[in-house]
């Protein structure tokens, strides 16, 4: 996928329902309760600039409400924000829930400051009275929420502004989801045979969340690599070592080695149209083709809003790429390590390509042997990595899990720690052959992963900047994962 549709704005469909039996009472100062509805669509409309909306008019008959859903569907909209304007007969909404297609929902009343009227003892005052209604409205079509079978209806109560803040996370997952709906996974080129727990199943995978998955052969990976124009490989080698210090003891062929492993993946993807690829780096095959693990992360991935993971674990590539999808930022791939009990902290990386690209944290990589990788016999056994050590700040973690063709998506938040403020050691890069961070948990450590235990999960999760738990749970209920958000 390009990275226009992964970057655009949410679409939402707009169903604003309204009463035919008010539509033409008049005030003579304020007109037509119909003309007041107009205006106030016009500020809902204006409330909510970071959407894309789909407008069908207000709904006031069953006609309207057929019309709506033609629009939705034709307009292949994200998701549904609902409002009822006022009290409205209800025939409308009910059929909208009975013969939309399953599209997620966001249906919000809005709390007024206050009331425009002081009585209603005039016809102008009794007019804005009726348009005030929405509660009245709302608690009426709440009942039909849970009488009509439907999936991923959520509701909200709040003022204007706190609506449109709850709104934008919502877009934020609906388009997630969406996107997945349309992504592709690549696995190169089987599972992995060293951590079964990591498995889950394809067709489960395509009909729940959305994204095909495509086998990338061993022998496509050898034609990339002795394929690479030299240009292209001395270009990504000049950019890493502009960028980035390499160590003393990094052989020079084994690094190219390393940036042509690095570069070939990233050619597979492009040609394959690749938005989350799975490479399986600890395949004897990938040795054999390769010669070594790549160990560097290609700019391509961020600039095409994609991802790039190791070790064969689909469940942990897709909440990557849902991270990244979400966030627009640079996410990485870890496994924790140990806890330090002194401390109240853990350690956690991962070996293999990880983001490495972030502007900021530049300095923060160093060109370094894979030391473990060193003993091996292969052919550029020592091959160097992009050594990062994450940057520093408060991050979301989450994983993805498949338990009996049912997805748990777990998340906490914790602190990346800097050199200056990990208790351990003041130095920057501590552990060898892994990208890396200590990490402070907002929860305890010890209750954090005891809790994360009891849930059952594997051993990778994806880290982000910020807090993004808020559009993970509104795209878990979406998508009918299991939530498990550790506070």
């Amino acid at each position: 996928m390009n990275r226009e549709s992964k970057i655009r704005k949410a679409r939402a469909g707009l169903l604003l329902i309204a009463s035919p039996r008010f539509k033409n009472l008049s005030g003579p100062a304020r007109g037509t309760y119909g003309e007041r509805k107009e205006k106030a669509v016009a500020g809902i409309k204006a409330s909510m600039p970071f959407l894309d909306l789909v407008d069908p008019g207000i709904v006031y008959e069953r006609e309207d409400a057929e019309k709506a859903i033609k629009l939705f569907f034709a307009s292949d909209v994200d998701f549904v924000y609902a409002e009822f304007l006022s009290w409205s007969e209800d025939f409308a909404w009910i059929r909208f829930l009975r013969d939309c297609p399953q599209l997620p929902i966001i249906f919000c009343n809005v709390a007024k400051d206050r009331m425009s009227f002081e009585t209603t003892l005039d016809e102008d005052d009794f007019i804005d009275y009726l348009c005030a209604g929405t509660l009245v409205g709302s608690l009426e079509a709440s009942g039909s929420v849970k009488r009509v079978p439907r999936e991923g209806v959520k509701t909200v109560l709040g003022t204007r502004e706190q609506i449109s803040a709850q709104v934008k996370v919502f877009a934020e997952a609906a388009r997630t989801r969406s996107i997945l709906r349309r992504s592709s996974v690549g696995l190169m080129a089987n599972m992995n045979e060293a951590m079964w727990s990591t498995y889950i199943d394809n067709y489960e995978l395509f009909t729940k969340i959305g994204p095909e998955i495509h086998y990338l052969p061993y022998s496509d990976y050898g034609t990339e690599i002795d394929n690479l124009p030299e240009e292209q490989v001395k270009a990504y080698a000049q950019q890493l070592t502009s960028r980035y210090r390499m160590m003393d003891d990094v052989e020079y062929d084994k690094f190219i080695g390393c940036v042509k492993a690095s570069l070939a993946i990233k050619n597979m993807a492009q040609k394959s149209d690749i938005d989350c690829f799975v490479y399986n780096d600890i395949d004897q095959a990938t040795f054999r083709t390769a010669g070594c693990r790549a160990g560097f992360y290609p700019e391509w991935f961020n600039d095409n809003v994609s991802v790039l993971v190791p070790e064969a674990d689909i469940g942990a590539g897709l909440i990557t790429y849902i991270l990244k999808l979400i966030s627009g930022k640079h996410v990485n791939f870890i496994e924790p390590f140990h806890i330090e009990d002194d401390f109240g902290t853990f350690a956690g990386g991962h070996a293999g390509p990880n983001d490495h690209n972030d502007p900021q944290w530049q300095d923060n990589v160093i060109i370094a042997r894979d030391v473990r990788f060193a003993k091996t016999s292969w052919k550029y056994a020592g091959a160097p990595f992009a050594w990062y050590r994450f940057s520093p700040g408060m991050k979301t973690v989450a994983g993805l899990y498949e338990q009996d063709g049912n997805y748990k998506l777990i998340t906490f938040l914790a602190e990346s720690l800097s050199e200056k403020d990990t208790p351990q050691s003041s130095k920057k890069h501590l552990l060898a052959t892994y990208s890396h961070s200590i990490f402070k948990p907002v929860v305890p450590v010890k209750e954090l992963w005891e809790k994360v235990l009891n849930i059952g999960a594997t051993q990778h999760y994806a880290i982000a900047d910020g807090d993004w738990r808020p559009q993970l749970e509104d795209l878990a209920r979406m998508m009918g994962f299991e939530y498990y958000d550790i506070r």
